[in-house]
């Protein structure tokens, strides 16, 4: 297993490996028409999970200063709202997307000093027991795609689809 520089990133780096890993098998197996679904009209469909998923990688990148910006960033930046008014991406280029941003944020998250992760970032929360800087708003973005991974997970019962597979694929190393 890597190390962090910080030990303040010990909890948040098999957070974030865990996650590469389950996106993919979350994903398995949905089609491009089912991804776009949205159950009873009421749900978001799994582009927009999966779109918000990505940006939560980009936002981390952000905050680590690697210079990477979303490509959908108008579509997904802070959770937006889902707009059917609106052109997605498809499921395989979300997919690349991440592909490409989850390796370079998790080779800055084993290099960023404790002094850097303390710096300011804020975000306008305004919530009093959260301090607004990079470690929070990281761990905010773990929580994040904890959320979404598990939108996604149900969505797949409710497509007809088995669970998501906890498969390890050893060819990600992220």
């Amino acid at each position: 297993m890597d190390h962090p520089k910080s030990e303040k990133l010990e909890i948040i780096i098999p957070a974030y490996r865990m996650h590469s890993q389950s996106f993919n098998n979350a994903l398995e197996g949905i089609s491009e028409a089912d991804a776009l679904r949205r159950i009873n009209g009421n749900t978001n469909h799994v582009i927009w999970m999966t779109g918000n998923l990505v940006s939560c990688r980009y936002w981390m990148a952000s905050l680590l200063g690697l210079p990477d910006t979303d490509p959908n960033e108008k579509l997904f930046f802070q959770g937006r709202a889902l707009d059917e008014n609106l052109s997605y991406p498809t499921l395989e280029e979300l997919k690349q997307n991440f592909s490409e941003i989850s390796p370079k944020v998790y080779q800055n998250l084993l290099t960023v000093t404790g002094e850097d992760l303390g710096k300011p970032a804020p975000v306008g929360m305004e919530i009093p027991f959260v301090k607004e800087n990079v470690l929070n708003i990281i761990g905010m973005c773990i929580g994040r795609e904890d959320y979404l991974l598990g939108q996604i997970g149900l969505m797949r019962k409710l497509l007809g689809l088995p669970a998501m597979s906890y498969d390890l694929d050893e060819n990600i190393s992220y």
